[in-house]
């Protein structure tokens, strides 16, 4: 399978295709905001199972923590989109802030410690 780019403009238009072809379309932010932290808690349990001490019982689904990012990711863009919020600006503007705020707040491997 050959990986093609994508832009997180060129994946919210996928979303919004998938979406636009079901009656229900977009659900409200509140249900929005249910599913994804009902996925966020999905992750946190797949983290805890992976690099933590919570052992999955014998007989739990096999899930990865790649597959619940990926979940996390599709519905944080159907959130977005429901919302018109265009999650390439909000990555821009955000890269951003922390480029500026954060600069050197952590240790950094070139040994710079200020502008």
């Amino acid at each position: 399978m050959t990986e093609k780019p994508e832009s997180l403009k060129a994946m919210q238009k996928e979303v919004d295709t998938y979406i636009q072809q079901f009656k229900a379309g977009y659900f409200s932010p509140l249900s929005q905001m249910a599913r994804l932290t009902e996925e966020v808690g999905e992750l946190a349990r797949e983290i805890n199972h992976y690099y933590g001490e919570k052992l999955k019982k014998t007989d739990e689904q096999l899930k990865t923590v790649e597959e619940e990012l990926g979940d996390v990711l599709f519905v944080t863009m159907i959130m977005a989109n429901s919302l018109d919020i265009d999650l390439t600006e909000v990555f821009n503007r955000n890269m951003d802030k922390f480029n500026k705020r954060d600069n050197y707040r952590f240790e950094r491997k070139d040994g710079k410690t200020h502008d």
